[in-house]
């Protein structure tokens, strides 16, 4: 099957077949070992000099940094087990994503004189939604810990740019990581009597017949679609509302400049 990945459980020492998405814990928690079937087939071939990591998709190889390589096997500030969890004090936890979509992420946060000192994570998602985290629980805590307000700004392009780039394709995993984050900062506001910097992230109806949001366009451009053909292929907007059409051209301009630059 096309990208899956053989994993091995180390803690555990078992070892089991599943889909691209790995498992940390329960769903959350041990680091993971595993190559897809498609890398496998690369290694020891000289055509791409290709290493463990290395993916090839549709004949058109393209690459895991070293850096994201490290940042998967070797998770930093990863929970491992449901009990530590259940047992660390937090200031603000932020949780987002779904068991139906399949990625899910949460993230801790500990603060203090308005920096963040300490952030610890679980999540159910690829290697490269992992190796995100990982860099971005990194680039929030170095240096005696970013601003709250600077954390609440981070973009997933400031993340994929310290893993030295993600595959394009790959590029919509970055985005957990710092949607799980604004979620921490936003309940250590709430928590602490700082309502006033809450920010929230309201979604406005695009397609009112087929229920499309600007959020399901941002999240169908995270995921490659880049043209209105195949975020309508994604989402069904515009089909019966062709009004909307102008709308949504707009914005998958305006989200495809957001995460990827201007051409």
């Amino acid at each position: 099957m096309e990208g899956e990945i053989e994993i091995q459980i180390e803690e555990a020492g078992l070892s089991s077949s599943t889909s691209e998405h790995g498992t940390l814990g329960q769903g959350v928690g041990n680091t993971l070992v595993g190559n897809t079937h498609e890398e496998k087939a690369h290694q020891g071939t000289s055509d791409h000099n290709a290493t463990a990591g290395d993916v090839s998709a549709s004949n058109k190889s393209w690459f895991y940094t070293d850096i994201v390589k490290e940042h998967f096997f070797n998770p930093r500030n990863l929970f491992k087990t449901k009990e530590e969890a259940d047992t660390y004090f937090s200031d603000g936890m932020g949780f987002v994503g779904s068991p139906a979509c399949g990625d899910m992420m949460k993230i801790w946060i500990q603060v203090k004189d308005d920096r963040i000192k300490e952030c610890k994570w679980q999540t159910f998602g690829c290697a490269s939604a992992i190796a995100s985290t990982s860099m971005m629980s990194v680039m929030i805590t170095e240096n005696e810990g970013m601003v709250l307000e600077e954390a609440m700004h981070l973009k997933p392009q400031d993340i994929v740019k310290r893993l030295g780039d993600l595959p394009a394709r790959k590029f919509h995993c970055s985005v957990l990581g710092d949607k799980a984050l604004r979620a921490a900062i936003n309940d250590y506001y709430a928590k602490h009597g700082h309502q006033e910097k809450v920010i929230e992230e309201k979604h406005r109806m695009i397609d009112h017949i087929a229920k499309v949001t600007d959020h399901d366009i941002e999240e169908a451009v995270l995921e490659g679609a880049t043209t209105f053909e195949a975020v309508q292929k994604k989402t069904k907007v515009g089909v019966a509302n062709k009004q909307c059409i102008p709308e949504v051209e707009q914005l998958i301009k305006f989200y495809k400049e957001k995460y990827y630059g201007s051409e």
